[in-house]
């Protein structure tokens, strides 16, 4: 009996090469179902994600999972690479860029089957409740308000004080402008 022997294809190895690179230059991965879609929706979505610098590809499963298995990812990513998958990749902010998708997915057929951020994997409505979450921005801004306010009554305080202590000396002046 002969052993069988696998060829090993320079592209194919080659291919996995380049996604895996991809996926090392981006932090945070969105899975989806594309079917359904015209090629005049996804270059739209591909557009309006482009805005918060995301990516929108589609991707052979077989290769999706062997990168994200030599990348020593999640093993429960393998479960979001069933059927037809296109991924949304970006580095910044995840709540937006799913906010985007969520938004799409109203008017088309769109699926979101499940997220990969900061090394966790969500599933679909752990990703819908993700993606309802303030922004990175967002929290920030709000952090530096509250930050701020202890300072802001402080200022109003004593800018109170000089205000009454002028408004009391004028009216002395007055009053003794009439006798």
């Amino acid at each position: 009996m002969t052993d069988h022997v696998t060829k090993i294809q320079p592209e194919k190895v080659e291919a996995l090469e380049v996604i895996k690179s991809t996926f090392q230059e981006q932090k945070d991965f969105i899975f989806t179902d594309y079917r359904g879609l015209t090629v005049q929706q996804i270059t739209e979505l591909r557009g309006k994600l482009r805005e918060k610098q995301a990516d929108y590809k589609v991707i052979k499963n077989r290769y999706a999972k062997l990168a994200f298995q030599q990348l020593e990812m999640p093993d429960d990513v393998a479960d979001l690479l069933v059927g037809p998958t296109a991924l949304a990749m970006m580095n910044d902010d995840a709540s937006a860029v799913a906010k985007i998708l969520f938004d799409f997915a109203k008017d088309t057929p769109v699926e979101i089957k499940g997220a990969l951020v900061d090394g966790k994997v969500f599933d679909a409505p752990q990703t819908e409740a993700f993606s309802k979450l303030p922004g990175r921005d967002q929290l920030i801004a709000q952090l530096m308000s509250t930050m701020n306010a202890p300072l802001q009554n402080l200022v109003y305080a004593m800018n109170g004080v000089t205000q009454k202590l002028v408004r009391v000396l004028q009216a002395v002046a007055d009053k003794k402008a009439e006798e």
